[in-house]
């Protein structure tokens, strides 16, 4: 029987926890932040029926501690495919789980992420998974992709790409990488998702100093770099996000984002991104965006600009509702852009009426899912205007430090 005691002798260092039946067969594979705090959730408060049944039948608790929680992913991972344990693939229900797959076919490999259901759909060099979590996959991935930059795009040229211009994609097509270091960076991210992060570690550390003694200290710093970035990961986002199929989330703390864009004549443009939780402001995770590589008068671009940006930014919590200060136009190209992203975030765009007196509203076909959040003028009218006051805030703020410096 799993008592205090036992519950109580669990690290509250990161990583996997596991599950056993009474007959020493593996039943449930978990990974957590802190594994005492995590496995004691499952032991106080109530729960589902699903849930309930888990914990009825867990006999014995085993658990591997790991350096990171993007550590801990990755080994929950490896071990539901080598155990297939009963509870998690019943904790999917009829939905797929996903895998890190690199494309074949491509002179500069792609890192994807395919639902299980899909995966035909894409010729593979090389799978890595099943993992339970494609939000937590898409986290991971941004910061494994800062370490070792790659090409995501389906284009073969860096023209216009978005990713290149802010370091994201190395350039193997603008010529910027040999394919020789190109393939090293793919092969730095599987060695990660093999769980094989120190001896990756030993082999930079390796070429780092037969490059020093080349007298290459360029290339050396870049190596010094990735050895840095690898040992000091800031998994905190995944920490945010750590989720379990069993504890759906509370309605009323549902993540709402809104937008808004504000400029002269296209000077000084800007954008804003405010935040709620239910009906509450949450201001310590609003995001201000100066808008970089959109040229003219284009509000519909420089939405999509600032969205790209943020939606990039995946080790931000994504949202359960994105709010836009405009019309149709900016709804098809957020719609666009979610799909390029594969994420399946319901839109709302809102633009005043032609009498200015009541709101024109456009919807993603999604938006059912979070009616209950859109289901009041008033909120979300107040969501809309404190996105415009933040715009207009950091707007005026820039329009007045040009001016002092003048």
């Amino acid at each position: 029987m799993i008592n205090k005691k036992i519950l109580n002798s669990l690290p509250k260092s990161p990583g996997v926890y596991k599950f056993y039946d009474n007959s020493g067969k593996l039943i449930y594979v978990g990974k957590a932040t802190s594994i005492r705090s995590r496995v004691g959730s499952y032991f106080s408060g109530a729960h589902d029926n699903k849930t309930e049944m888990l914990v009825s039948k867990i006999k014995k608790i085993k658990f591997e501690v790991t350096e990171t929680v993007l550590e801990a992913l990755i080994l929950e991972a490896n071990l539901i495919k080598k155990n297939q344990p009963k509870y998690n693939i019943k904790a999917k229900d009829d939905k797929s789980f996903s895998y890190f797959l690199i494309t074949k076919n491509d002179k500069f490999p792609r890192i994807l992420i395919v639902r299980e259901t899909d995966l035909g759909k894409y010729p593979a060099k090389n799978l890595y998974g099943p993992y339970t979590s494609k939000r937590q996959m898409e986290i991971a991935l941004s910061m494994l992709r800062k370490i070792f930059p790659f090409h995501a795009g389906k284009q073969k040229t860096e023209k216009g790409c978005l990713d290149f211009q802010i370091g994201l994609c190395p350039g193997p097509y603008a010529g910027k990488i040999s394919e020789r270091n190109y393939q090293k960076n793919i092969r730095g991210i599987e060695m990660i998702l093999k769980g094989k992060k120190n001896p990756l570690l030993k082999k930079l550390e390796k070429e780092m100093l037969l490059l020093s003694r080349k007298k290459e200290y360029e290339k050396a710093r870049e190596l010094r770099d990735q050895m840095f970035s690898l040992k000091h990961l800031r998994d905190v986002s995944l920490i945010k996000t750590e989720e379990s199929s069993f504890f759906p989330q509370s309605k009323d703390k549902m993540r709402i984002e809104a937008y808004d864009i504000s400029n002269i004549s296209g000077d000084y443009a800007v954008g804003s991104m405010v935040v709620f939780s239910g009906e509450e402001t949450d201001k310590k995770n609003y995001r201000k965006f100066k808008i970089k590589f959109t040229l003219g008068i284009d509000d519909v671009a420089m939405m999509k600009e600032i969205l790209t940006r943020r939606l990039k930014r995946a080790e931000w919590d994504f949202p359960n509702l994105i709010i836009l200060d405009g019309g149709k136009g900016h709804l098809n190209m957020a719609q666009k852009l979610l799909k390029d992203f594969k994420l399946e975030i319901p839109l709302l765009a809102v633009a005043k009426g032609p009498t200015r007196k009541k709101l024109d509203k456009y919807f993603s076909k999604n938006i059912t899912s979070v009616s209950n959040l859109i289901s009041s003028d008033l909120l979300i009218e107040k969501i809309r205007d404190e996105a415009h006051r933040f715009a207009i805030g950091y707007h005026r703020k820039l329009r007045r430090k040009e001016w002092m410096g003048k």
